[in-house]
């Protein structure tokens, strides 16, 4: 017995290596195997649509995980894989994609970024959307939120790829498609946006429709900004269409006799009624201001700026709530510009002649009404004279020679009259001034032309 245990023991320590090694053996023999039965494995199902796909082979079994987006396409990845060669048992772990009910989706547009969130129905519709997205919003942050479910309704990518497009249109909002459903809000980003998203709208897919579109039209705004350093008007901002364009553009090269008019003004839909007749007032009143800007937005009227003299600031406020569309409103910010350095009566006499050669003051056509385009040179005119408050002006009055003589003397003095109490009611001393009429007796230019008769019909400020 003692000889017996004693072989035994001898024996024993010999097994250890031959169980290493044949284990080593099995592993070697199976690895490669279950490496190969993977890779075929995966090839096989690289058509078939399933998301989060895994599979784990052991021996010749397979273990299959994965989202399937249908009970048909769970079943025929199984077949799929129990007709690969080589495999003896499927063991099959995969999972529906969990259905939605409602199935919503959603673009959301704000000042950093865009972000689609909600359901999508397959990873390949989630690729397309983002990349309809970064293409519609190109520098635009794009990010991604939305998670596959089931449920989409039909044509669901259609719909989704038009709803995208429209976000580019907006500055800032949403759109929800909710099933069938389509709900919209928001800022447009520019005028005729709104305009623009609800033609798109009606391209949507058969079966969609819109349950609400609350996309606002941005502030319908209208600029002037008048800078005394550069001595330019630039005006900026919409307009209705090209013949208010034009007629915006007309008044402001008669009111702003000296500037250089930069107009940047575009044509757009949207503008609020009687537009075309709260820009022009306002503009005469900017036209009165030494540095200046005006903004027309909706149906508001906003200027700010100094006027050149104090009487000018309750007039030109009077004069817009006189002339301004009903209805609309009216705000001023006005200051008086400090009053200029005085000067000698030969400097001031410069000054009006520097002056009248840039513009002149009309009147209405035989008539002594002084035309409110005027109110700008005359008020410049008026800020002249306030610098030589020791000097006497005579204010001649001119004519051409078309009509009677008699006619002519007379309108020349009741023209010469009106521009003298206009510097009166301006708070002038009225003794400063001597309103005389020289009807077509000293005529500058020729009267045989009509531009000949242009010049000659002129106010003259004559310093004594």
């Amino acid at each position: 017995m003692h000889g017996l245990f004693r072989w035994s023991s001898k024996w024993w320590p010999g097994v250890i290596p031959l169980a290493i090694v044949w284990a080593l053996a099995a592993w070697i023999s199976t690895s490669p195997m279950e490496a190969d039965l993977a890779a075929r494995s995966n090839a096989a199902l690289k058509d078939t649509l399933l998301d989060q796909t895994s599979i784990e082979v052991s021996g010749r079994d397979v273990t299959f995980t994965a989202n399937a987006f249908s009970e048909d396409g769970r079943r025929s990845a199984v077949a799929v894989l129990q007709s690969v060669a080589g495999v003896r048992l499927v063991n099959d772990e995969s999972r529906l994609v969990p259905e939605a009910k409602p199935f919503v989706w959603s673009a959301e547009r704000d000042v950093a970024r865009v972000t689609l969130s909600g359901n999508s129905p397959l990873p390949a519709t989630k690729g397309k959307l983002l990349d309809a997205a970064r293409a519609t919003l190109a520098g635009v942050e794009v990010v991604d939120q939305m998670k596959l479910s089931r449920g989409a309704p039909p044509r669901f990518d259609t719909a989704a790829l038009l709803l995208v497009e429209q976000i580019g249109k907006l500055k800032d909002g949403k759109v929800i498609l909710s099933d069938n459903s389509v709900t919209l809000s928001g800022m447009a980003r520019d005028l005729g946006g709104r305009e623009a998203i609800a033609a798109a709208l009606k391209n949507l897919p058969d079966g969609f429709s819109v349950a609400a579109n609350d996309i606002k039209a941005p502030p319908y705004v209208f600029q002037a900004n008048k800078d005394p350093v550069t001595v330019t008007l630039t005006m900026s901002g919409y307009v209705p269409d090209n013949n208010v364009h034009a007629t915006i553009a007309a008044a402001a090269a008669r009111k702003f006799f000296g500037e250089k008019i930069v107009d940047n003004v575009k044509a757009s839909m949207g503008a609020p009624s009687r537009f075309l007749n709260a820009v022009v007032p306002a503009l005469g009143a900017l036209s009165r201001l030494s540095t200046g800007t005006l903004v027309v937005t909706d149906r508001e009227v906003k200027i700010s700026g100094d006027a050149l003299y104090e009487a000018a600031v309750p007039q030109i406020r009077a004069s817009l709530a006189k002339d301004s569309p009903e209805g609309w409103q009216i705000t001023t910010e006005l200051s008086v510009k400090p009053a200029a350095a005085p000067v000698d009566p030969g400097v001031c006499q410069q000054l009006f002649l520097e002056l009248l050669a840039k513009g002149k003051i009309r009147f209405e056509p035989g008539r002594a009404s002084i035309d409110p385009d005027s109110a700008g040179l005359l008020d410049r005119l008026i800020e002249i004279a306030m610098r030589c408050p020791t000097a006497n002006i005579d204010i001649a009055g001119h004519t051409d020679a078309d009509g009677e003589d008699a006619f002519n003397q007379a309108l020349s003095e009741k023209r010469a009259q009106a521009v003298t109490d206009y510097l009166v009611k301006a708070g002038l001393p009225a003794g400063r001034f001597t309103a005389l009429g020289y009807g077509s007796s000293q005529p500058v230019a020729s009267n045989d032309t009509d531009e000949g008769k242009a010049q000659n019909r002129r106010i003259e400020f004559l310093v004594r």
